[in-house]
């Protein structure tokens, strides 16, 4: 019966790494789709994943290091969504985040209510920027210990965002994140932004908040007007 049980688990395992591939030569960045809770009858949601420095080259399998991916491979379930991992060299374009997002538009069945972005550290700071140039695109966002760009604050006061940073990092401080929240509230006291500091989090154990429930749980919930 164990053999049996592993067996199983192995098969659903290659099905899932088997629904993960490449996209390249495409867009700004090429980047990774996991397609295995996409019908392409259905609009889809849509996730993406924007990776920390670590993870930047031009390797796409390192996207699947930590994040959005690897909490998937090792088995959490993220609701039914199309989800991507871009992969950069050298920081994140804001204007190439969008070719990614314009290129799914064209060639999947994306349900353009229900666009979602979180990243970590340098990917916090890519999902701010992305967000506050392009708000109309994005129904919600997450940004873990990164930070933003003040002159976005007004756009990124229009889009729900949940901004998280652990008080004990000491590669990006939390005043990183402090910044930027209180830049958004300032222009907008009723924004849907808030803040989580996560006491005695340091910029690595972090990456937890991928494994959990909560944070899909939050995006999900989320869709844009028309």
């Amino acid at each position: 019966m164990i053999k049996y049980i592993f067996l199983a688990l192995l098969l659903s395992t290659k099905i899932v790494f088997a629904q993960q591939k490449a996209i390249q030569g495409q867009a700004a960045y090429d980047f990774l789709i996991d397609t295995s809770n996409y019908e392409k009858e259905e609009k889809s949601p849509l996730l993406i994943f924007l990776h920390g420095r670590s993870l930047s080259g031009h390797d796409l399998n390192r996207v699947k290091r930590y994040g959005v991916l690897y909490a998937k491979n090792r088995g959490l379930e993220i609701p039914s969504s199309l989800i991507i991992a871009p992969q950069t060299s050298n920081g994140w374009d804001p204007d190439k985040v969008k070719e990614v997002l314009d290129y799914m538009l064209t060639n999947f069945n994306v349900d353009e209510t229900r666009v979602y972005v979180c990243g970590m550290s340098m990917g916090g700071y890519g999902t701010m920027d992305f967000v506050g140039k392009y708000p109309e695109s994005v129904a919600a966002a997450v940004a873990i210990c990164g930070g933003g760009t003040m002159r976005y604050a007004e756009n990124l006061a229009t889009v729900p965002l949940w901004i998280q940073h652990g008080s004990a990092d000491r590669a990006v401080p939390a005043s990183e994140s402090k910044k930027i929240f209180h830049a958004i509230k300032k222009v907008n006291p009723d924004a849907e932004a808030k803040l989580t500091i996560i006491p005695g989090g340091t910029h690595g154990s972090v990456e937890r908040l991928f494994h959990n429930d909560d944070m899909y749980d939050w995006l999900f919930q989320h869709r844009k007007s028309n």
